[in-house]
């Protein structure tokens, strides 16, 4: 009995051994074999997760395929209960024009009925900055565009807004406008331009949200007159043309 024993214990030490001995791999970056793959490897879909190499197994059908999928048109994200944030990132209610399916790549978009290309674009002239300026915010406000210009802008734009970015006195581009030169602009006229695109620029949509757009407006006025947001000891704005007193704008029904 005590021989069995034995025998059971050696062949299960040997057994052990191997499994952790063959669990090694050359490959200082591998986690070695996966015993219970299952239990920390989603079997559902994941964002941003290559499929075309799965566990070692290729598929070629699945090779840079995207698993993030663009939502269903119409569809709103959550951003939370805070009213102002909401109606700030309602689907936008001005339409592109019909000739920016060719001229800046836009499709699937609803496109305006009006045959006026910049017909939408003077409409906007009218709306508002929703996104409230206030001497307890405008810090981070200003703080928030510079990231967002420098990121998204600054290459054509140029750090002053001036539109001599690198890529303008590199030769590349030419016909960006400094920003002082367009103080007439209203602020749904700037909105509309990151949003969809404007001559040569092309439409932000699609990397930043319609509260970054706004923060950016805040940006860009900033450029056309340095009191722009500024702001009294006792919260007053200085300078008129500031949306401190800017009521949240519903965005109008279709």
């Amino acid at each position: 009995m005590n021989k069995i024993f034995k025998i059971i214990a050696n062949l299960s030490a040997v057994a052990v051994t191997g499994m952790i001995l063959f669990s090694c791999s050359t490959d200082k970056d591998s986690a070695g074999l996966e015993y219970m793959p299952d239990m920390y490897r989603s079997p559902a879909i994941e964002p941003y997760v290559d499929y075309g190499e799965v566990r070692g197994h290729i598929n070629e059908n699945m090779k840079n395929t995207a698993s993030a999928l663009t939502p269903p048109k119409h569809t709103i994200p959550f951003y939370g209960t805070n009213e102002e944030d909401v109606l700030m990132m309602l689907p936008y209610n001005r339409k592109p024009s019909a000739a920016f399916a060719s001229t800046h790549g836009l499709f699937g978009y609803d496109f305006a009925t009006n045959t006026e290309p910049d017909y939408e674009y003077n409409q906007a002239a009218n709306d508002k900055n929703p996104y409230l300026l206030t001497a307890s915010n405008s810090d981070a406000i200003f703080k928030k565009g510079k990231e967002l210009f420098a990121a998204n802008c600054m290459h054509c734009h140029g750090e002053k807004g001036d539109g001599n970015g690198p890529m303008v006195t590199s030769g590349a581009y030419a016909g960006v406008p400094n920003y002082a030169d367009k103080k007439t602009l209203g602020d749904g006229q700037i909105f509309y331009s990151i949003y969809y695109g404007r001559n040569a620029m092309g439409g932000h949509a699609s990397i930043l949200n319609k509260k970054e757009i706004w923060t950016l407006v805040h940006y860009v006025r900033k450029f056309q007159d340095s009191a722009y947001g500024t702001f009294s000891a006792d919260g007053a704005s200085i300078n008129v043309a500031s949306s401190d007193s800017v009521k949240v704008v519903k965005p109008a029904k279709n």
